[in-house]
């Protein structure tokens, strides 16, 4: 999710309780292979620690993702991050499902629906600069309307896992998930590749329905997004948020506050993308509306801080 799943953040759900993968935001390989590609380094960003990310894609030009697909996969990107040898990410992902305005109308993401020869040349590109690196897609049901020719179309190109978000582009998040229809793109798997993964997303908002939904559907995993605004413990096999008080929720914020400061050093990120994680740690207890307008009010991380010690 753009400006939210940063290596804050990520650190962050990895210190209660850690998926099998993380993705990063998604990051433009047109920008990447331009002039501008310092000032999008920081989608990438992540430390050692994290061992199980996936790198998110998205662009228009299929040799720009071949470039970042080679870069990706050699360390070029890590070494540029800072990071030491033997870091890097275990995979690409390239986002065929985002359905915002701008992306759709530059004929990327989502819009790849109705553009199948481009969506064909990302992937062989993709696949290409990635080398031995795992190729994902994540996309939704169709555009207008549940279009299992275009999930065919994707599992005809051998990727590693497929993300079906059980929506169209047309109905955004208006209406309920379509999970019957995940179910079918799963059976048009084991069809055409056997080997690709099919991943479900939308609507979850804990564990135990993700894996109720897996195994009725009978999928290989789940992705969980929004889900994570909910419960910072949504990936626990018991999640204990429910029992976190108001002091450690406060903590917990103090810690996500912290680490941005540390990590952000020289206002890569503006203090107001804090907001939305505000709302996330500062819930649950009385007081926490008026707390939390206070918070999204101030303008430093020290002003932050400042705020939550005398609370």
């Amino acid at each position: 999710m753009d400006d939210v799943t940063d290596t804050v953040f990520r650190q962050m759900v990895q210190s209660t309780a850690a998926p099998d993968l993380f993705f990063t935001e998604f990051v433009n390989v047109d920008g990447l292979q331009s002039p501008g590609r310092t000032k999008l380094l920081k989608k990438l960003q992540f430390v050692p620690a994290e061992t199980s990310l996936v790198a998110q894609i998205w662009g228009i030009e299929p040799d720009n993702f071949r470039k970042t697909a080679e870069q990706i996969a050699d360390g070029t990107f890590a070494r540029e991050l800072g990071l030491p040898e033997g870091a890097n990410f275990v995979g690409i992902d390239i986002n065929m499902g985002c359905p915002a305005k701008s992306e759709v109308k530059n004929g990327t993401c989502s819009a790849l629906i109705l553009d199948r020869p481009r969506a064909s040349e990302i992937i062989k590109a993709t696949q290409a600069g990635a080398g031995n690196l795992p190729v994902s897609v994540k996309t939704r049901l169709g555009w207008g309307e549940i279009d299992n020719t275009w999930a065919e179309f994707l599992l005809g190109h051998k990727l590693n896992m497929l993300t079906i978000h059980g929506r169209t582009k047309k109905e955004m998040s208006k209406v309920p998930a379509h999970w019957d229809e995940i179910g079918k793109v799963r059976e048009l798997r084991d069809k055409i590749a056997p080997e690709t993964l099919i991943v479900g997303n939308g609507d979850v908002e804990t564990r135990i329905q993700g894996m109720q939904l897996a195994q009725e559907h009978g999928l290989d995993g789940i992705m969980i997004g929004r889900g994570v605004f909910h419960d910072p413990y949504v990936f626990a096999k018991e999640s204990t948020w429910h029992t976190i008080d108001r002091e450690q929720r406060i903590d917990m914020y103090k810690r996500h506050v912290t680490l941005f400061a540390k990590t952000w050093k020289h206002n890569e990120r503006p203090i107001h993308t804090l907001n939305k994680f505000c709302k996330i740690y500062i819930n649950g207890f009385d007081g926490a509306k008026e707390l939390r307008e206070h918070l999204m009010a101030a303008q430093s991380t020290e002003e932050l801080l400042a705020i939550m010690a005398a609370a």
